[in-house]
């Protein structure tokens, strides 16, 4: 199969990748407790401008065979002296937080259709990816730990939905083996995320320097950068790199004592994280140096043009004339003047002392 040949792709309303705005997902899996909780992170998510929500479908006692899996992260305790912890508990009781029902799932998907806010998950099962296609969702998404689930990825590369492939700790052969394994089930809807490990990430482990490798390295597919640092600064280092999307995790309260709430955005900081991204697109501009006519004007405003010295008649040889540069450079500029003077051109009309010279003078 052909693939595109410019790295965009269509994910229901929306196009993600070069030439379209960073797509910004507001990630809500980790950090709901319940329905209510979820269908608040909607609404924040929306209100802030994101492009989509994204949520975590497993079934713990599906997923977890040893439900005495430690788990450890950080916690913040002090919200005035930026105290935190070390906890550890069972990654069970951890997902089984996260768990809501069909029915309460079908809920948090309206409200987000409300908003027209895109609607993506994480799954862990193939009765997760059905309900995601029953709810007309149009992404997927593979979590890191999952890279090499190839019987996963076959079946979210046959639902026809777009497929995002988180990456984590995985090695770039293993990311190029779970890419060759949707392509071969004719998947080329596919966004590869660059995601640092730990919560929250330390900063050897984030290695922003991987968004480039893994754009020079599958040339066709958006990449993006899935974050677990505090505030924006990864994201903003994203953005600049070339980061199609931006994945980051927001909370209703960053000292709620549970996994991934302590680098998370709150609701007073969702919209200013966005436009504080957007501000960053805007700045990059274009790789090409093409100038309005605005900058134009201005430019000549403060570059220089010959000025005569002394008074000179017409017919008067230009290499003869005493010039200094002046501002504005409204006339000709000195690049013009030297060439006009070794052409052997002359003066058309006569010129007063401190004169600037121009096009319509010389001849």
């Amino acid at each position: 199969m052909k693939h595109q040949e410019v790295r965009s792709i269509r994910v229901g309303d929306f196009l993600i990748g070069d030439g379209h705005p960073c797509f910004i997902t507001y990630e809500a899996g980790p950090t709901h407790n319940g329905i209510e909780s979820a269908i608040r992170l909607v609404q924040e998510a929306a209100k802030s401008g994101a492009n989509a929500i994204k949520f975590q479908i497993f079934d713990a006692d599906r997923l977890v065979a040893d439900r005495k899996q430690q788990f450890q992260y950080s916690i913040l305790i002090d919200r005035s002296t930026g105290e935190t912890q070390e906890v550890a508990e069972p990654l069970y009781n951890i997902l089984q937080r996260r768990c809501l029902n069909v029915d309460q799932w079908r809920r948090v998907k309206a409200e987000s259709d409300s908003y027209n806010l895109a609607f993506f998950a994480t799954v862990g099962f193939e009765d997760d990816l059905r309900l995601l296609i029953d709810l007309n969702c149009h992404s997927v998404k593979i979590a890191s730990a999952d890279v090499d689930h190839a019987p996963l990825l076959r079946l979210a590369a046959r639902s026809g939905l777009n497929v995002q492939l988180d990456t984590g700790n995985a090695e770039i052969e293993e990311i190029a083996s779970a890419v060759k394994i949707l392509e071969a089930e004719r998947c080329h809807s596919i966004i590869i995320h660059q995601c640092p490990s730990g919560y929250p990430a330390r900063l050897p482990s984030i290695c922003l320097r991987m968004i480039q490798s893994l754009r020079d390295k599958f040339p066709f597919y958006p990449i993006a950068y899935s974050d677990h640092t505090p505030e924006a600064d990864m994201d903003i280092a994203a953005v600049a790199l070339g980061a199609n999307l931006i994945e980051k995790t927001i909370t209703l309260d960053r000292c709620t004592p549970s996994v991934e709430h302590i680098f998370s955005l709150e609701p007073p900081e969702m919209k200013s994280f966005i436009r504080r991204l957007r501000d960053v697109e805007t700045a990059l501009g274009i790789p090409d140096r093409r100038l309005t006519e605005e900058q134009k004007d201005s430019r000549r405003m403060i570059r220089r043009s010959p000025y005569a010295i002394n008074p000179a008649g017409k017919g008067t040889a230009l290499h003869d004339l005493e010039v200094e540069y002046r501002r504005p450079g409204t006339g000709l500029s000195p690049l013009e003047w030297e060439e006009a003077c070794k052409s052997g051109m002359r003066l058309t009309s006569d010129i007063k002392a401190r004169e600037q010279l121009n096009k319509e003078l010389i001849g």
